[in-house]
């Protein structure tokens, strides 16, 4: 078992996050294990080729 970071707030009784390699997939929970539960689910679709065109976020190291 790996792991994945993740950007998570709450806000109006609601977390909110994505993951950090993938930002363009925002999911929400009523709590924060709720939303870790969510964020697993995404990153299963997203690994499996489920989601088409899938984009990503990665660092770029320059001089």
């Amino acid at each position: 078992m790996g792991t994945i970071r993740f950007i998570y707030w709450h806000a109006d009784d609601m977390w909110l996050g994505y993951l950090q390699e993938y930002p363009d997939y925002m999911t929400q929970g009523e709590s924060l294990e709720e939303l870790k539960e969510n964020l697993r689910d995404v990153y299963a679709d997203l690994a499996s080729g489920a989601v088409p065109y899938v984009r990503k976020a990665a660092e770029l190291e320059i001089a």
